[in-house]
């Protein structure tokens, strides 16, 4: 499985999405040491990346959290979960997208 963490210095909530893709990926069995990390810089890397904002998680490549009408943007990314607006997908989100991406 490949798996991307991007994210922008501007936005912490990248961490917080590290910490969580980490309890998630030990959940499913998969190490930590499997994710790559991606540093989006500038509004141009961005549009060239489709980067959404900061966390953007891609599964094999894929990112299973897009919204429908996301555009490329340099920006701190609001997640949904059981909780509420958050800045991360919640580890049993994470879990969920990890098993479907392992097909």
């Amino acid at each position: 499985m490949q798996l991307t963490l991007q994210y922008f210095d501007g936005c912490q909530g990248w961490t917080v999405a590290r910490d969580r893709l980490v309890v998630a990926l030990d959940r499913v069995g998969l190490g930590a040491e499997a994710i790559a990390y991606e540093k989006v810089e500038s509004l141009a890397d961005a549009r060239r990346l489709a980067f959404t904002g900061s966390p953007t998680i891609l599964v094999n490549g894929t990112d299973p959290f897009a919204p429908p009408d996301a555009v490329a943007a340099l920006a701190c990314r609001v997640y949904q979960n059981a909780a509420g607006p958050d800045q991360a997908p919640s580890v049993e989100q994470l879990v969920d997208a990890l098993t479907r991406g392992r097909g």
